[in-house]
């Protein structure tokens, strides 16, 4: 008989066991709730996309069988085109840019490809929560340092949340391997300007670090702010790994396509990584995206592009979701960026008897809120270190890159709660 102890998990993934979106989606689909906890729109993507991926299985002889590991060429070279005109750096398609099971491949590849065990990564919370986990996989050592809200009183906007640059410095050392770097924020939706960025930018080549930029909501920015890539940056595309999703950019998650640009000497290693895990994604869904991006690459600048009229069509849904957040009583962090919002509860939540078990308050009454008002967010907490999680508990984390009836609906649940105070 097999001896139980001798088949555990591996003690590198000890701890990881389960996740806050395991969790919550099994919450969502015992209790139906008005979802606006995962981070995807509820209504369908551009027409062109999903009618390019019908194009494409109509063929039944070029798509169906395996295509070039480390990306579909008709893809990478789409991507090269497009990226070496918004960085105004000829990218090479071979050399490059690596295609990806989505973005968390590509940041799996980078983080595994490059951090050797014992090496320090430091993380800006609050944070994906996979940073850390894959940090750990690798044997590395996460330092964690929070943004902080510096205002107390009035409208509160992401750029309100900040990294102070003493502390950001003292997490720098010889041992600190890369920065992971996320811009626009999830779940903040913090956009880091171009001074912000050049502090950042001026550790990595003090220090010798490699920067991992996760701009994976790259296109979904509120005028007047700008996305600024860090990898323009004097001296900066060296060391930088840049990393985009087909899922962010086009509104369809389910594909799970996603891509990291980089020199090639740092690229190697993600090719390394990536051949001996996935080796090679979906030739149809490759094929599809690589179109979408043709076709937009040729109204790059335009207003009918989708990389423009996504945050235009984002804005509103921003702005009437922090309208009734404050008018229930809630605090919102209006982002910059993204198509998350974090809203302080606390103001709201101090006159309800919700309880729960869970430790966190926050994952007390977010699943109060789903399981006796039917409305689902995150609790911000999960996306802290064990030591930082307090920061996380006074917020909730909801997504308005809905449906307006959806929007609606969740408004009407937090005006009928607050009227049941």
């Amino acid at each position: 008989m097999a001896s139980t102890s001798r088949f555990q998990l591996a003690t590198k993934y000890e701890g990881l066991e389960t996740s806050v979106w395991t969790e919550f989606i099994a919450l969502a689909l015992k209790e139906k709730p008005c979802n606006l906890g995962q981070g995807f729109p509820d209504y369908p993507p551009p027409n062109y996309v999903t009618e390019s991926l019908k194009d494409v299985m109509s063929d039944s002889t070029l798509f169906n069988q395996y295509t070039r590991g480390f990306g579909h060429p008709r893809l990478v070279n789409a991507i090269a085109a497009l990226y070496s005109k918004l960085i105004s750096r000829e990218l090479d398609p071979i050399t490059n840019v690596l295609v990806t099971a989505g973005a968390y491949e590509a940041l799996f590849c980078t983080i595994m490809g490059n951090c050797n065990p014992g090496e320090e990564v430091i993380v800006i919370e609050p944070a994906f929560d996979c940073y850390e986990a894959m940090v750990q996989m690798a044997g590395g050592v996460a330092k964690l340092i929070p943004l902080r809200c510096s205002k107390t009183s009035g409208k509160v906007s992401s750029a309100d949340w900040k990294l102070d640059t003493a502390e950001l410095e003292s997490k720098f050392n010889k041992n600190t391997k890369m920065i992971i770097l996320n811009t626009p924020h999830n779940p903040v939706g913090k956009v880091f300007t171009y001074d912000e960025l050049t502090v950042i930018a001026d550790l990595c080549k003090k220090y010798d670090v490699l920067c991992v930029a996760d701009e994976v909501y790259e296109h979904l920015v509120y005028a007047p702010n700008k996305h600024v890539r860090i990898a323009t940056l004097p001296g900066m595309w060296e060391r930088t790994v840049t990393i985009g999703s087909a899922g962010k950019t086009f509104s369809v998650t389910g594909w799970k396509c996603g891509w990291a640009y980089a020199p090639d000497f740092i690229l190697k290693n993600l090719r390394t990584i990536h051949q001996n895990c996935v080796y090679t994604c979906p030739t149809p869904i490759q094929e599809a995206v690589a179109r979408g991006f043709e076709l937009e690459a040729g109204r790059l600048g335009t207003p009918e592009c989708y990389f423009n009229s996504i945050s235009e069509e984002c804005r509103s849904k921003r702005d009437y979701m922090a309208t009734f957040l404050e008018n229930v009583g809630m605090v919102p962090t209006v982002p910059e960026g993204g198509y998350f919002m974090m809203a302080d509860w606390t103001p709201l939540g101090e006159k309800l008897n919700y309880t729960g078990e869970d430790k966190r308050k926050d994952y007390r009454f977010v699943k109060w809120l789903c399981r006796n008002y039917k409305l689902q967010g995150i609790p911000p907490s999960a996306f802290y270190s064990e030591v930082d999680k307090h920061l996380g508990e006074d917020y909730i984390r909801m997504c308005f890159f809905k449906k307006d009836e959806t929007l609606k609906t969740a408004e009407t649940i937090l005006t009928d709660l607050k009227k049941s105070l």
